[in-house]
């Protein structure tokens, strides 16, 4: 009972503190929470729990995407080329992510899981209508080891959130109707090309508004779960980068 209580003790004050500094995981006082909460993890090999699988997660430190900007208000800015490769225009259309999720669900292929992150989004760009979106970067997991999982990025989606005017979404996203790349954007787009096998986006769905592109080589990486119960999960990336998650179902 002492160890439940404990570690009861050490989610909350993880949460408040995420709150209090606004999701930085690298501030000393979320840090420090996150290393005690560590120390409790009650998961022997994470990586195959039936509490990873199955299950919603919803981000609750900030976003670890490049290049944000915090905004007063505690969220985060960014534009749209730095939330997908690039490969969604207008690249340079300023948004603020509103959540990040991550739906994990067993596939039919053994040990394999979805391990798609979904990026809701509303453009604040004054040149543009304030719609809402979401990026879904497609990806599946698989176990390496006891408490590491091997993800492979297979492409992603552009598109729109619901109840939202669709021709608007058309105007701003329609991609045939873009002409905005520059050198850099091209050569990014050739060498994922190249490295990946990157089947950049065809068109819009004009029914859907849905957008998608496709890496046929994908692009792998590995993350290490640190914490996992029911409630919380607390990953490591490649590059040391941490976020928390909060489970959602």
């Amino acid at each position: 009972m002492t160890v439940i209580t404990t570690r009861d003790t050490a989610k909350t004050a993880l949460r408040d503190a995420l709150k209090r500094y606004d999701g930085d995981v690298k501030h000393p006082t979320v840090e420090g929470k996150i290393n005690q909460l560590c120390q409790l993890n009650p998961i022997v090999a994470p990586a195959s729990s039936d509490r990873l699988q199955s299950a919603e997660w919803k981000l609750i430190s900030a976003p670890s995407f490049p290049q944000g900007e915090k905004l007063p208000s505690g969220q985060y800015a960014y534009t749209l080329g730095r939330l997908a490769f690039n490969l969604f225009q207008p690249t340079h259309l300023k948004v603020i992510i509103d959540s990040v999720k991550q739906p994990i669900v067993k596939l039919e292929e053994e040990n394999k899981f979805s391990h798609d992150i979904i990026v809701e989004f509303t453009v604040i760009d004054p040149d543009f209508p304030r719609l809402k979106g979401k990026i879904s970067n497609l990806g599946v997991c698989s176990p390496a080891t006891d408490d590491t999982v091997q993800v492979e990025f297979t492409g992603g989606k552009l598109s729109p959130q619901p109840e939202q005017d669709l021709k608007l979404w058309q105007q701003v996203f329609n991609q045939e109707k873009s002409d905005e790349k520059g050198l850099k954007d091209r050569f990014t787009s050739f060498f994922l090309k190249i490295m990946f096998g990157l089947v950049p986006p065809q068109g819009m769905n004009e029914e859907t508004g849905d957008i998608s592109f496709e890496m046929k080589r994908s692009p792998k990486g590995k993350s290490t779960i640190l914490y996992l119960d029911d409630e919380i999960r607390i990953n490591k990336g490649d590059k040391g980068t941490v976020v928390v998650l909060q489970r959602l179902i």
